[in-house]
């Protein structure tokens, strides 16, 4: 037989079950899911500066850290909120095909030649990086690339192109690994490697390689952050997204940015003007 005190739990339970759910949708709506790259998470720049951003405004930043074109594919798919890479020719694309906005550069550091402390291949003769990286390609040493489409991976090929060369020639090795196990390989086989600046700062002690080229503007590395196309997928953390964004912008953020170092180096140079 049903009774009051029947009636009266099962409205109780209907009522916890709904204070429940509406409790995880608001503590849901409160993350906002970053896609960013290996260099960010690596360098350990988001581990010191995200903390101050989620405890002034309440956000919980869940960072996802893959290279450049999966980022920017788990964002044209709709399956994070933000998005923050470093390959202007793939994020150009990125808002062209209607799935970015307002993209915003916040920072930038730089792409080195890491190789042998010996420097067999004599890249620190070089004119610039082309020449390098034809003089890799005409020696007998190795270069590791990291073959995972990610923006230092785009950078690499591009300067092949450049060079005239196919990426195809007997020292030449692709893993399709994440910037630090490409470090950890290319130190192994004492081979050369293209880097951003920041990783390898923050991977140096493990590694008995040098910069063997650096410097001129083929090897700048701009960071922006992008927003999600609202009308593709409205389902987003779009107001979480634009106070990340705004909040990378700002004079504090940017100031942030200029004063990480990682063994006494600063990493990134802030740039939004």
């Amino acid at each position: 037989m049903f009774s009051l005190k029947s009636a009266i739990t099962a409205a109780f339970s209907v009522t916890l079950l709904s204070s429940t759910l509406m409790s995880a949708s608001a503590n849901a709506e409160q993350v906002i899911k970053l896609a960013t790259t290996t260099s960010t998470d690596n360098s350990g720049l988001l581990r010191t500066i995200l903390p101050t951003f989620e405890a002034e405004s309440g956000y919980k930043v869940q960072v996802i850290a893959t290279g450049t074109g999966k980022a920017l594919k788990l964002a044209s798919q709709g399956d994070v909120d933000v998005v923050m890479t470093h390959a202007p020719a793939a994020e150009a694309k990125f808002v062209n095909d209607g799935y970015g906005t307002h993209p915003r550069g916040i920072m930038e550091n730089d792409f080195v030649v890491l190789g042998p402390i010996a420097d067999p291949a004599k890249l620190s003769t070089s004119d610039d990086v082309v020449e390098a990286f034809q003089k890799i390609a005409a020696s007998d040493n190795s270069f590791i690339s990291r073959g995972d489409n990610s923006g230092t991976n785009m950078k690499e090929l591009a300067i092949w192109k450049q060079a005239s060369v196919s990426p195809d020639f007997s020292g030449y090795t692709s893993i399709g690994q994440g910037m630090g196990k490409t470090l950890l390989m290319a130190n192994e086989k004492q081979a050369y490697t293209l880097t951003d600046r920041g990783t390898f700062v923050a991977y140096k002690a493990k590694l008995d390689l040098a910069i063997t080229f650096e410097g001129g503007a083929d090897l700048a590395n701009p960071y922006q952050i992008i927003l999600i196309n609202a009308e593709k997928y409205p389902e987003l953390n779009h107001q979480g997204a634009k106070a990340l964004s705004d909040w990378f912008i700002s004079p504090a953020a940017q100031q942030m940015i200029n004063d990480f170092k990682v063994q006494g180096e600063q990493l990134f140079k802030a740039t939004y003007k």
